[in-house]
């Protein structure tokens, strides 16, 4: 994970200070590319822990098209909660609950859930049930999957996040989420290797960014199994890659730590479908992290 961490300096050695829509400032560099091999490991960060049964679950949350926080927060995955609660307390049904609060109302009602809980058309929206020109739902990772199966030498394995149409109300306020950051992933096919190529126009580096590295290659690694193929490479192309001005300590700690060896992945060999994964056919073996390093979400 030498890559990540050139990452992480590059951007603190070479990054302009921006101001952003949270506010919170970041130092940014602009157009940046790491590519891993998934033959070599499972790309889970090792110089600080990483959550990866919440990258588990977020991903099946995903291909299930969901985009309610309910699912989540009944699995005790925290990481989408900030967003619909800041929708929440600028309503007139705000009554000083705070963060932990409105959870577990979340969790407690399904009435308040559908009201309150849902993100937009954010990335369930996108990949299962993107709308067509007729209304009709589309499911990319299935139509992807198929073309995989039967065309592999397509360039056009592609699943899109950017729905202008949809993103008009993200930007209008219409939903509580920002308009999605991984716009575009590809899929290529190579002498029985799938590999994946992801397109992020904003990146957070700290926090985020070791999150989509394990969330596509874990995807990678489950399409691939549908399909009858080994794990080629994942290769991660960002447009504003930046550090908030409020991770830049956590940063330099993790540049302080040695890297160690990549952990392994385990899929249950029985499941034939991406759509039949359930967390407990997901295994990460072998995974020995520095300790986690703690850092605010800029929301």
């Amino acid at each position: 994970m030498k890559q990540y961490l050139n990452l992480l300096g590059k951007i603190l050695n070479e990054g302009v200070k921006k101001d952003d829509r949270t506010g919170t400032g970041t130092l940014s560099i602009f157009g940046h590319q790491m590519r891993f091999s998934l033959q070599e490991g499972f790309p889970l960060l090792t110089t600080k822990k990483v959550y990866m049964r919440g990258i588990t679950h977020e991903l099946l949350w995903f291909l299930k098209g969901d985009t309610n926080i309910k699912y989540l927060v009944d699995r005790n995955v925290r990481i989408w909660n900030e967003w619909p609660y800041e929708g929440y307390k600028k309503s007139d049904e705000y009554q000083g609950e705070n963060l932990d609060e409105f959870v577990e109302k979340i969790r407690e009602s399904d009435e308040f859930a559908a009201k309150w809980g849902d993100l937009g058309p954010v990335y369930g929206k996108q990949w299962i049930r993107w709308t067509g020109k007729d209304g009709e739902e589309i499911n990319q990772i299935k139509n992807v999957i198929d073309e995989i199966k039967n065309n592999p030498n397509s360039r056009r394995l592609l699943v899109s996040g950017w729905n202008v149409a949809d993103i008009q109300d993200l930007i209008k306020g219409k939903s509580s989420a920002p308009p999605l950051c991984h716009t575009t992933f590809q899929f290529y096919v190579l002498n029985g290797k799938l590999s994946c190529q992801l397109y992020q126009r904003s990146a957070d580096v700290f926090l985020g960014v070791p999150f989509n590295i394990a969330s596509y290659s874990l995807l990678t690694h489950m399409i691939a199994q549908e399909c009858g193929l080994e794990v080629g490479d994942f290769v991660h192309t960002f447009g504003d890659a930046h550090l908030y001005l409020n991770h830049l300590d956590q940063a330099v700690t993790q540049l302080e730590r040695d890297t160690r060896a990549l952990p392994q992945l385990k899929l249950n060999p029985q499941v034939s479908s991406v759509f039949d994964f359930e967390f407990e056919d997901i295994e990460v073996f072998n995974y020995n992290p520095w300790p986690a390093i703690k850092a605010p979400i800029a929301v």
